[in-house]
Order: C-alpha cells, then structure tokens, then sequence
C-alpha cells in the first residue's frame, strides 16, 4: 500500500499531469534531484520496513496474518467471532449516538444538515479556524473521532452476519456517509468509504478474484465519477446544491484532479533548497506534527504545520493571527526533505512509514478481536491519504479509534495484553 501510494503521488503525478510546464517553471536539475529522492526514498523503506516491523512487534512477526487466515478459510462463520463483532458494534453505536447528540445540540438541532445534506446545505458541527484557539483541539478530536466510527460501521456492516447488528450498521451508515460524500474534502470521503467496500469486496463477495477485480475496478470508476463531479462544482455551489441540480456539464468534461502534485511540489522544494529561498529546519516540522494534540489554549505560540512553505510557494504573508492565504502540502517525501534536506528526508520519511506498516501489521496479528481488523482497514485506506503529508491530522481517525478498542477492552477484561 505504501509502494502503490508512492506510485500515485509521484509517478501518477508525472502521468496525470504536464511535465512540460514542471521543465519551463521548475528546471531539469530540480526534477532530475527529485527522480532520485523518489528512488532513494524507496530503497530506503524497502531495507528499513523488514527491521522495523520485527523490532516493533517481536515475537509476533512470526505469527501467521489474520487477515489472510479470515481471507481463506470460514472463520468469519464462526460464532465466536461474530458474538465479539456484535460486542464491538453495540459499544461503537453507544460511542456514535453520544457524539451526535453532541453535534445536534452545536447545530441547534439541524438534523437535515447533519445526516442528510442532499436534502440541502451541509451543517458542519466541526468547524473551526485556520488557526484554533482555546480547546479547539477537543473539536478536531470529535470530528476525527466521527471519521472512525463512520468507516467501522461500513465494516461492521460487511462483516456481521447477525441481522439486527448488520442492519443497525447499514442504517448508520445511510446517516453518516452522506456528510462525507456530500461534502468538498476527498480525503475523509475514501477514509469512511473505502474501508467497508473493500471488505464487503474481499470478506464477503462470493467468487474468485478475477470477479473481485471487476468489482473494484466498478468501485473505482464511480468514485473517479464523483471525484471528478465535486472538482467541476465545489469552488462556486455547495455539492447538495450542485448535485440536485445536474452540476456544470461543461466544467465535469474539463475537470482534473487537483492535488495530485506531490512530485511537482517536491521539486519545488529541491528548487528553492538549491536557490537558498527555503532551508530545511531541522525537524522543526514533524515537531509541530507531534505536537498538534496540544491545545493551543496550553500552549499559545504552539508551531504551525507547514504555514511558511505555504509562504515560500507564495500563498501570501502569515497575518497577525498566522494564518496564510491557503496550505500547501508538501508529499510524503517532500515533508521528509523539508525537515532533514535532500538526502536525510527521504529515509526519515521511509523510517516514519515503516512505523506504520509496522503499527498496521500489529492488528492484522493480533486480528483476533475483529475491531483490530477494523483498525488495519481504516488504516489502510488512511496511508493513501499519507501521500500528502505524513501527519497526525490524516491518522487522527485510527489513533482515536485505537483508543475506543482500549476503553473497551479494560471495560470487559482489564488492561493484560491490549498495548
């Protein structure tokens, strides 16, 4: 999953979109640096990601996959296993009623806007500045948490056999994703969606895998559909809006997926080291990243993420309050750059990323509670979105869904064996 994102958001990019202009406002040199950072950064992860994992998860890197043992055999019939993803549910849904209810009482009790946007405006419960202040962080923590539960019942409703749990899941999951599709972000839309088809595809859907193919390849072209629908329409209308109306036939023939730049902005970054514009700071940025959980209310001159590289592409001059006139994201190899130069970025960045493979391998291989599964396909679907940045703010959702596991697990047996 890391080499296909690696592949999308650097090759892809050079596919996708003109290299010509990149060469006329960029430079050979700078593209040709850049070509061998991609290169360096995969070597890199292919040595460190083997160590890494056996240094993480010890004894457990020799235990059997989880996932392929679900993948080949019936053990998704089995009763054990579906009494502890009818436990799981009930607590995911108790999780979910309280943290809605939290959000109708911040909208005042805007229902349509919150669980059926299509009918007319989305109302955001999560909003905030560029910026926060105060506990503003207690605010992303919810929306975040809202991503998880919204991705883990689209799982639980492919992997339950129990009517009353699937069918709860179903009818959450008709609540909850339309805030996600019907919204303008494309990131948190595969976060909540991507999860549960891919296990409806893999777990669940009779027959071979010439037939899984074809149904990914179905799930891809109507998600590259919509895609493309809300790039043509969310600059001028809201998508309700634009969806109920048929949206702008023209601009839809015309769209491009923007963002999909990460190699145009990595060789920005090798331009303006090489031009002395913008010096690398030392992991001043990844610190800002681990330190995002931190509510500015605490910590007043807490670090922003990435603002002067936004400066430096020329997003205007931070304000009095920092904020800029847009972000920018760097990549997952260009964030790497930006802390530890042209050579030392990309193995920190691979080192990062054999982390997470590492963190993600450990719930396939503790897989037998089956919210460890969930975990490992929010997860999954999540490293894509790491192509962009690898940052706390993408990850958030499985890191808030790790800790509903843990509540839940001292709730039931005490805290042996859940780390």
């Amino acid at each position: 999953m890391v080499l296909g994102t690696v592949s999308v958001w650097y090759v892809g990019d050079v596919l996708y979109n003109e290299m010509d202009v990149y060469l006329e406002t960029i430079g050979s040199a700078s593209l040709e640096s850049a070509w061998w950072q991609v290169l360096w950064f995969v070597l890199a992860f292919w040595t460190l990601v083997g160590p890494v994992h056996k240094l993480v998860n010890g004894r457990l890197a020799n235990q059997r996959s989880h996932v392929i043992a679900y993948l080949e055999t019936d053990r998704l019939q089995r009763a054990d296993v579906q009494h502890r993803i009818d436990l799981m549910a009930k607590a995911l849904v108790t999780v979910w009623v309280v943290l809605m209810v939290i959000a109708l009482v911040k909208l005042r009790g805007n229902v349509i806007g919150l669980f059926a946007p299509y009918l007319g405006q989305k109302a955001d419960p999560w909003s905030r500045e560029q910026i926060g202040g105060g506990f503003s962080s207690l605010i992303s923590l919810a929306s975040y948490l809202q991503i998880f539960l919204t991705a883990a019942f689209g799982v639980v409703a492919a992997m339950a056999l129990n009517p009353k749990t699937r069918n709860t899941a179903l009818l959450i999951c008709g609540l909850a994703l339309p805030y996600y599709i019907f919204d303008r972000t494309r990131n948190t839309m595969l976060a909540t969606v991507l999860p549960g088809v891919l296990t409806w595809v893999f777990f669940r859907l009779r027959g071979g895998l010439p037939l899984k193919l074809v149904a990914l390849g179905i799930c891809y072209l109507v998600v590259n559909f919509w895609f493309t629908f809300v790039m043509a329409n969310r600059q001028n209308d809201t998508i309700a809006a634009a969806f109920a109306s048929g949206g702008d036939k023209a601009k839809q023939k015309k769209a491009k997926h923007e963002g999909l730049n990460m190699f145009e902005e990595l060789c920005w970054i090798d331009h303006f080291m090489v031009t002395g514009a913008y010096l690398p700071n030392h992991g001043q940025r990844y610190f800002a990243e681990l330190v995002n959980p931190v509510p500015r209310a605490l910590w007043k001159g807490k670090p922003t993420i990435g603002l002067d590289y936004a400066v430096a592409r020329g997003q205007g001059v931070m304000d009095s309050s920092g904020t800029t006139t847009a972000t920018m994201s760097t990549g997952m190899i260009g964030q790497g750059v930006v802390n530890f130069g042209r050579i030392g970025g990309p193995i920190t960045a691979a080192l990062l990323m054999s982390l997470w493979v590492a963190t993600l391998a450990r719930q396939d291989l503790l897989g037998k509670d089956s919210i460890r599964l969930i975990l490992y396909g929010t997860g999954l679907a999540l490293t894509f979105n790491m192509g962009r940045d690898i940052t706390l703010l993408v990850i958030y959702p499985f890191l808030f869904g790790w800790g509903i596991f843990v509540f839940w697990k001292r709730s039931q047996k005490g805290a042996e064996g859940i780390a």
